[in-house]
Order: structure tokens, then C-alpha cells, then sequence
């Protein structure tokens, strides 16, 4: 990441190299603490199930700073705005090392609030370097970053947890944090070229024209409720996953993990793949479609798992869940660059993903809740039957706001 070529298509090639690796990065941060949630449950004497506050108060904090981080983009530049947000995240992974429910809580917030401007600023850069037929699958391909962090938190954070002691791997991870935001100071100049340093930044201006742009056009509303919707299912899915495995189905704490990464794994594919059937086949509607009822049947068969003693059965039925639950991501955001007006995908994009992040806010807590009446983080699952329904059933009516 030492320089940019003049050449278009190298430029655009590590852009996308550098927002994916961001995003891979910020998103590990944000599962790093799910990862061994049973691990840190045991430790603070308190449920498993509370790793949904968790999760629930970082995306607090993402949905503020999502908000903020389209004016922000525009003033200080992507790539400044994405260093920040690396450097936020690294704090409040520092925090969540310290023994002590406080301080894990405000690293929660604060890891939340590093994670959120990512996608806009990312989304910033790439919708002004990529063509427009292959929107949905380069978008796919950042937003591999995030079932990528999934893959690394699975399959390093346990096992670096139970070698060298779980304080030592937040710090590693906020270290990897940090490095990062060093490792694209070169990219700054180049990238960070239409910064307008005189945009003024106004707190009330920037949590509300994001909202106001997105629900003054139908598309854009019914994206941001799809998102809200889709993103209940895939933080339940990725926050529960290894205490499902471990509670219900008895793995050990290192196996649970690998599937998690294996889950995530199958969510990278699945981006690319959702990302190339909407741009050459389906559309963004229809393959959004199309995803709802896979999580749907996912939803329905996950609860299944504990009566089948098949580690095979569960890897393939957990693969899907992650490439249906984790692969619209990439789909979603092409689609908002394409509907948004003028040069305002940040600020559609800001707009539509506080809304993806509320869903999370909201979703994990429920789900946990659930579980923990029922005693079963398999019957929680087939709950998610509920907003795959539903996601399914707006896409349908409002298919035809998408026409233009």
C-alpha cells in the first residue's frame, strides 16, 4: 500500500484491496469478544446470553457514528475517516481487557463507534471507481470483509485465548488495529483528494440528513427496513453461534470456533456469488428475494441440529445459514449507491446502515432473551423464520420502486 498507480484499474484494485482489509479488521474487532463469549461469561459470572447487550451497545455506538461519518467523509476524506474509526476500535478493544463489566461496556461502545463509519467511507471510494455493471459484485467483494473478520475472530481469538490468556488476545487484535491505520497513511493524499475541508460539521445536521435523504425516497426506505431485517438474522446468527454450539450441542470451545469460521467462510463465498447473480442474473431485488427464503429454511432446520449427531450435517446446514444470512450485505449496499442521488452515496449509505445497525441493536438482545426463557438457543433460531418473512414480503410489494 506503498503508492497508487495512475492506471484506473490498479487504483481501483487496491482501494478495494484497502477497504477490504479494513473492513476484515473492524469487523474481527467487533467479534472478538463473541468468540469466547463462554470463556468471559464463566469468567464475570454472568449468562452467555448477555453477549448480546454486548453486541447491542457496540452497535449503539455504530449506528450514531454511521450517522456522523457522511459529512465527516466528506470533510476529512475516506481514508482519514476509516484510520479513525481503526484507532477507535483499537481503544475500546483495550478497554473490554480490563476484568471488569464497566469497562467492557465502554469498550463495547467504543469498538461500535470505530466500526461504524467503515462501510460509508469505503462506500465513498468505491462508488466513485467502480463501473456501474459491476457495482453489486465489487461490493460484494468488500463486504467480504466482514464474514472475513468472522473467520479470523473464529479461528485465532479462542484459540489465542486459551494459549496466552484472553486480555492478551484483545490487545493482539487492537494492535492489528493499529497497524492497519499506520499501513494506509500513503493512500491518504491520493484518495483523500475530494476532502472539502471548509464543510462545517453539525451534530443535529448530520444524525438527521442521512435519515431525511433515505426516507424521501421509496427505494432507499425500503432498503434500509430490508437491512434493519437482514441484519437481526445474521448477528444472531454470528453472536450466538459458538454458545449454540457449546450449550446445545456440547463442542469444545476451539471446535465451536472453527465453525463459526467456517460459517463466516461460507458467508465470504457467499457474497461473491450473490454479488454475481444480481449483476448478471437475478437483480438486486430478486436475489435479496431469494436470500429470505434461504434463511428462512435455514432458520427452520438450524433447531434440528441437536437431534442429528452428524458434525457434517451441522457444517453443511451452517454453511448455508452463513452464505444466505451473511452474503446480502454486499447486494444491499450496491443497490443504495445506485439509488442514491447525485454524489450522495455516503450519505445514503450512512443513512440506510444506521438502520441495519439499529436491527442489531434490537435483534441480539431479543434473540438472547428468547433463549434464555426457553432454555434453547436452537428453538431462538427458528424464531429468525419472523424477519426473513417479512424481508421477503417488502421486497415484493415495493419491487417496483427500484425501477430506473
Amino acid at each position: 500500500m506503498s503508492s497508487v498507480p495512475d492506471s484506473p484499474i490498479e487504483s481501483s484494485a487496491i482501494t478495494l484491496a484497502a477497504t477490504l482489509t479494513i473492513q476484515s479488521l473492524v469487523s474481527m474487532s467487533l467479534l472478538t469478544l463473541p468468540a469466547i463469549a463462554p470463556l468471559i461469561s464463566d469468567l464475570l459470572g454472568i449468562p452467555a446470553a448477555y453477549v448480546g447487550t454486548y453486541v447491542a451497545i457496540a452497535y449503539v455506538g455504530a449506528m450514531v457514528s454511521s450517522l456522523l461519518s457522511g459529512s465527516a467523509t466528506r470533510r476529512f476524506g475516506a481514508v482519514r475517516t476509516s484510520q479513525a474509526g481503526l484507532c477507535v476500535c483499537a481503544l475500546g478493544l483495550a478497554l473490554c481487557a480490563i476484568e471488569a463489566i464497566p469497562a467492557m461496556a465502554a469498550g463495547a461502545l467504543l469498538v461500535g463507534l470505530g466500526y461504524g463509519p467503515i462501510t460509508p467511507a469505503s462506500s465513498h471510494l468505491l462508488a466513485r471507481t467502480t463501473p456501474a455493471h459491476r457495482m453489486s459484485f465489487v461490493f460484494s467483494v468488500k463486504q467480504t470483509g466482514v464474514p472475513l473478520g468472522g473467520v479470523l475472530a473464529g479461528l485465532i481469538v479462542p484459540g489465542l485465548a486459551q494459549w496466552t490468556g484472553w486480555q492478551a488476545a484483545f490487545l493482539a487484535v487492537a494492535t492489528a488495529n493499529l497497524c492497519c491505520a499506520l499501513a494506509i497513511q500513503p493512500l491518504r493524499a491520493p484518495l483523500d483528494v475530494d476532502r472539502d475541508s471548509a464543510r462545517r460539521l453539525s451534530a443535529g445536521a448530520g444524525l438527521t440528513g442521512p435519515l431525511r435523504l433515505v426516507f424521501s425516497q421509496r427505494s432507499l426506505a425500503v432498503l434500509a427496513g430490508v437491512s434493519f431485517l437482514f441484519s437481526i438474522t445474521q448477528l444472531s446468527l454470528t453472536s450466538y453461534l459458538v454458545t449454540f454450539l457449546h450449550q446445545d450441542l456440547s463442542m469444545e470451545l476451539v471446535a465451536a470456533g472453527f465453525v463459526l469460521a467456517v460459517s463466516q467462510a461460507a458467508g465470504v463465498g457467499g457474497r461473491l456469488l450473490w454479488g454475481y447473480v444480481s449483476d448478471h442474473y437475478l437483480g438486486a431485488v430478486h436475489t435479496l428475494m431469494g436470500l429470505s427464503l434461504l434463511i428462512a429454511l435455514c432458520a427452520l432446520v438450524t433447531p434440528l441440529l441437536r437431534m442429528i449427531d452428524s458434525n457434517l450435517a451441522v457444517l453443511v446446514v451452517l454453511c448455508l445459514f452463513g452464505g444466505s444470512a451473511i452474503g446480502w450485505n454486499g447486494v444491499y449496499l450496491a443497490e443504495v449507491a445506485r439509488q442514491a442521488p447525485g454524489n450522495q452515496a455516503s450519505m445514503a449509505t450512512a443513512g440506510t446502515l444506521s438502520m441495519t445497525f439499529l436491527g442489531v441493536v434490537v435483534g441480539p438482545p431479543i434473540f438472547g432473551a428468547v433463549a434464555a426463557m426457553t432454555g434453547s438457543y436452537g428453538f431462538a433460531y427458528a424464531t429468525l423464520l419472523v424477519p426473513a418473512g417479512i424481508c421477503l414480503a417488502l421486497l415484493w410489494r415495493f419491487r417496483a420502486a427500484f425501477a430506473r
